[in-house]
């Protein structure tokens, strides 16, 4: 077995057996706030989404994922409440001047917000607080002020659920529909014309993990039942799904921890394989030298072949020979004859003197007369 093929066999049973695990294993509860209506976490909603027409008997319930003045310019007809829930909640002044003018027509706005921004806060003078002390396990009572609503022993609610409360309210204008341990406002209202704007500083108290209890689901009951009866009840998303838009595939794989984890184990394989492929397939490049010039090796060695076979007549001959070749070359003249016409135009074209001519045409005629093995020349 190649090593490379043991590596992938290993590796692969690792990744098998650590994607079973994660699957088998008991998965631990989410308590992340999402408030989301398909959420079956403790804090998501989908009891309240499930339900939410058997409160409002009825009513039409739309969805929708737009910004409130998106989604109160393109309100359905007739009467209509809109429900807004999230943890963080921030109203410009498009928005609430579009939440007025819905409400002075007769329409009404439920708020369940953790935090709310903006001009909204800043209109209505509010500020909003919390006791909640996470080395401590103490619950407050909350309940509602209305005589018919109010229960005779009040709410209380573990994980902090109902510990935020108001600080700050104008009590010119804020109607207090519900209290924090008889004191502090945790539930209000406000008239606008025909219509009203309620807001609850603790939307856990409407998710799964409060309508659970028997406690939880009669205080969301009551809480609701202040939205009067309308034909559409909207549904507003907006402040849940922030990122709507963002759809990819690797979005989807970081919200998982076994998709996640099953993410980087894949990397991590994929970059060991490209590891151990190059360290496997990489050669040593052999290092080619540039070709020298032997030019001088050869005359050299051309010159000693002479020298050992002492044939000096043959050298003498070739030098006469290469010495006319390059005259007719150089200076085109006809080298067959070596008469005094030739010496003349000789001299006239390469500026040769005349003892210098006499010499190379004695050259020429003592080549042929020198001995095979003479030294002289």
């Amino acid at each position: 077995m190649s090593g490379l093929r043991k590596y992938l066999i290993i590796g692969s049973l690792f990744i098998i057996g650590y994607l079973l695990i994660q699957y088998f294993k008991p998965k631990p509860t989410n308590w992340k706030t999402t408030y989301l209506s398909e959420d079956k976490i403790p804090f998501g909603t989908y009891i309240l989404r499930q339900r939410i027409e058997d409160i409002f008997p009825g009513a039409k319930v739309k969805t929708v994922q737009n910004p409130i003045y998106n989604t109160l310019k393109e309100k359905p007809n007739g009467t209509s409440n809109l429900f807004i829930i999230g943890s963080n909640l921030k109203v410009d002044s498009l928005d609430y001047r579009e939440m007025v003018k819905y409400m002075q027509n007769g329409n009404n706005i439920f708020l369940a917000a953790y935090q709310i921004r903006g001009v909204l806060l800043d209109t209505l003078k509010l500020n909003i607080s919390s006791d909640f002390d996470f080395q401590s396990e103490r619950k407050y009572p909350i309940n509602f002020t209305n005589p018919t609503l109010k229960r005779e022993l009040d709410y209380y609610f573990d994980k902090g659920i109902s510990e935020q409360f108001f600080s700050k309210i104008d009590t010119s204008r804020a109607i207090v529909l519900g209290r924090k341990a008889g004191e502090q406002a945790n539930f209000l209202q406000y008239k606008y014309g025909k219509g009203s704007l309620f807001i609850l500083p603790n939307p856990q108290l409407l998710t799964n993990y409060s309508l659970l209890k028997e406690d939880g689901a009669d205080y969301a009951a009551k809480a609701l039942s202040y939205l009067p009866k309308a034909a559409t009840l909207i549904w507003d998303e907006h402040f849940t799904r922030p990122d709507t838009q963002n759809k990819s595939v690797l979005r989807v794989f970081f919200q998982y921890d076994q998709l996640r984890w099953a993410y980087y184990i894949a990397l991590f394989s994929l970059l060991a394989f490209v590891l151990f492929e190059i360290k496997r397939r990489q050669r040593i490049i052999p290092i080619i030298l540039p070709l020298k010039n032997t030019s001088i090796e050869f005359a050299k060695v051309v010159g000693r072949v002479y020298y050992l076979q002492r044939n000096n007549r043959d050298i003498a001959e070739k030098k006469v020979v290469y010495l006319f070749e390059y005259i007719r070359n150089r200076y085109r003249l006809n080298t067959n004859n070596f008469n005094p016409e030739f010496k003349e135009a000789l001299i006239n074209s390469s500026s040769a003197t005349a003892e210098t001519i006499e010499e190379t045409g004695r050259c020429k005629q003592g080549a042929g007369k020198i001995s095979q093995g003479s030294a002289q020349g």
